[in-house]
């Protein structure tokens, strides 16, 4: 199982299928920040990070240009991950709150975090395109998490691309989503059925798609997302696992 999950982050990390995205966060970790000048650049799509035999599954939306596109770590280096982080302390989930660069000794405990699309988008807005040429790595990454330990029970989407990326997979997957389609919203859920007897691979278990704001400066700044608000997200996922 470890050679799968670097076959496919070997796979990720020199992944050049999206013109656009590669000219992109090339020119960010050429160009830098100001206040990140002297630091050298990630520059490349960036892999999944957390616990292998986790049982939730967090989906953002892309790397930042200046956080995961330089530390190249999910969440890592920016307002976001702050949020993020400090959430997943507080819940028990990860052993420190912060999370600064790559090798800062930041561990997670039956969290997995990866997103729909591993290369920092121009105004975080990746294109169809874009976004249907990455799902296969999340894809495969559901398919491998689910074959190590208890298996995958939530699934939390960090923004409305996430959510619609999360159910495109499992509907591929032969899972059954409800009708009409669940709309995404701070704490919105939807049951989704594991695919009938017979379906090989992921996923084993019936899940929850769990909803939550993402902790983008744009939601944080305006309140539209506060730190209750995070935090009710995963006492619910919590309450989900038992």
């Amino acid at each position: 199982m470890t050679d799968s999950w670097q076959s496919l982050e070997r796979e990720i990390t020199t992944c050049r299928l999206c013109p656009r995205l590669v000219e992109h966060r090339e020119k960010m970790a050429r160009v830098k920040r100001a206040s990140f000048k002297d630091q050298e650049y990630w520059g490349r799509p960036v892999p999944a990070f957390g616990d292998r035999g986790a049982r939730i599954v967090i989906v953002g939306l892309a790397p930042a240009a200046h956080g995961a596109n330089r530390t190249g770590r999910m969440f890592t280096g920016d307002r976001s991950g702050d949020w993020l982080y400090r959430a997943l302390h507080e819940a028990g989930f990860a052993n420190q709150a912060e999370s600064v660069a790559a090798e800062d000794g930041l561990e997670l405990t039956d969290v997995f975090i990866t997103a729909a699309n591993r290369c920092a988008p121009p105004a975080n807005k990746p294109t169809t395109i874009e976004r249907d040429l990455c799902r296969p790595f999340l894809d495969r990454e559901f398919e491998l998490l689910d074959a190590e330990g208890e298996g995958v029970r939530v699934f939390i989407a960090l923004g409305s691309f996430g959510w619609d990326q999360a159910i495109r997979v499992l509907r591929e997957r032969g899972c059954a989503i409800p009708k009409p389609k669940p709309k995404f919203g701070h704490l919105a859920e939807a049951q989704i059925l594991a695919p009938a007897s017979g379906h090989k691979g992921f996923p084993r278990n019936d899940l929850t798609l769990l909803g939550s704001y993402h902790p983008s400066q744009q939601n944080t700044f305006t309140g539209k997302l506060t730190r209750p608000m995070l935090a009710a997200v995963f006492s619910r996922a919590a309450e989900l696992l038992d």
